[in-house]
């Protein structure tokens, strides 16, 4: 395969010069690449080089393909490059590398895009309409802009198949997924579980983490109400720590989840301070069955736990004058690896009977490096049924997350 000189490079010197090609101090590029793809297209270039590895051993390239309903941005320039390079390098190799370009048809994309060309907005809609106008609807819009995709993926100078290209809307392409499910289910590594994730109540469906990030205004900034809770510290190893009592503070911005809290969670590395109810007295509010504040319980000085960096954060709360009086205050210090395993008097009896929820192994602290102290106390209250990271901590200490 020989590979010419683009003409834009400059004309070709005198052969009675050095015998070689001059070269121009500055190249029009845009020449350069019109020149390059031109005689890529007409020597074809792409489908040559797979050609020339027929027998060879096969690099497969599995690409998440795109959505062809919207117009290509930088996000997908900069995936594109790597795309090509990794299959360009094992061609290189000796390999033979086919790359088919494919269209993704499917998900909410999709469906929020031929709603939004629809005019409607919610799911009732569609079920007004019919789901068979809307799927007509759906498939019209998917491909919407193929021309303007395989112009971008070109210009970037991508080699790809777009003749054999697929759609995940194709009944091949489908029977091929459930065949590849059902292979892996036979061997027995499909399994039933459970995950927590974000929910749409406008269409009525879980939402993954890249849809979350489709459009720039699936985030809102709001301000949510915060609690800080006490948890007072029970059992042999509260004791051995000499902990017995002290009461540690959970903060949490989702107080409406504390009837699920089966947990606490600490960082390993951090160091946690125990102090007693300052002098102004601790903000600590407890209360009487019928609503009243509970006089006999206040007077008693209790001890708490939380984050010794964010001690600060909680002077006045904990009935200190400032910041440094609190500091001095400070009785002993233990670090979050240490405090594994320690139980604490729950909030609520709901999931008391361990027969009927599995929660044996409830309401205990437990340690993971998602917990920081950039805000909060520290200490991070664990709703398994609500939260990934509390699910994922509940699910390794054998506690029920359903």
């Amino acid at each position: 395969m020989t590979y010419p000189r683009p003409s834009s490079f400059g004309p070709a010197a005198d052969a009675s010069a050095a015998g070689t090609a001059s070269v121009v101090p500055s190249p029009r590029f845009p020449d350069i690449e019109r020149d390059t793809l031109a005689f890529w297209a007409a020597d074809d270039t792409f489908r040559a080089s797979i050609a020339n590895r027929e027998g060879a051993e096969e690099w497969v390239f599995y690409d998440g393909p795109p959505f062809a309903n919207g117009l290509p941005h930088y996000g997908h320039l900069l995936t594109g490059y790597a795309k090509d390079v990794f299959p360009r390098f094992q061609t290189m190799r000796g390999k033979k590398v086919d790359r088919v370009f494919g269209w993704d048809t499917h998900g909410l994309p999709a469906e929020l895009e031929a709603m939004k060309q629809l005019g409607i907005t919610e799911k009732d809609e569609i079920e007004r309409m019919g789901v068979a106008t809307f799927n007509a609807k759906a498939r019209e819009s998917v491909l919407e802009y193929t021309r303007e995709w395989q112009d971008y993926v070109t210009r970037q100078a991508r080699w790809v198949d777009f003749e054999r290209g697929y759609k995940t809307l194709d009944t091949t392409y489908m029977e091929s997924v459930l065949w590849a499910f059902k292979t892996l289910h036979d061997k027995g590594l499909a399994y039933e579980g459970y995950r927590v994730l974000p929910y749409c109540w406008r269409d009525e469906t879980p939402l993954s983490t890249h849809e979350l990030r489709m459009d720039d205004d699936v985030y809102k900034m709001r301000q949510d109400p915060s609690v800080t809770v006490t948890f007072p510290l029970v059992g042999a190893k509260a004791e051995a720590l000499g902990l017995t009592g002290v009461r540690a503070l959970a903060w949490t911005t989702t107080p409406w989840t504390l009837p699920t809290n089966l947990a606490l969670a600490v960082g390993p590395g951090i160091r946690y301070a125990v102090i007693e109810g300052g002098p102004n007295g601790a903000a600590d509010v407890h209360t009487t069955p019928d609503g009243t504040p509970d006089e006999a319980f206040e007077a008693v000085a209790h001890r708490y736990l939380l984050a010794e960096d964010l001690l600060p954060n909680y002077a006045k709360d904990l009935g200190y004058e400032s910041a440094d009086a609190a500091r001095a205050a400070v009785q002993t210090t233990v670090l979050g690896a240490e405090l594994e395993g320690v139980s604490y008097d729950r909030l609520f009896d709901y999931y008391a009977d361990a027969s009927v929820w599995g929660t044996q192994d409830a309401w205990r602290i437990l340690v993971d490096d998602y917990v920081t102290v950039s805000d909060g106390t520290g200490i991070v209250h664990q709703a398994p049924a609500y939260g990934e990271d509390d699910k994922r901590l509940a699910d390794d200490a054998g506690q029920p997350t359903k």
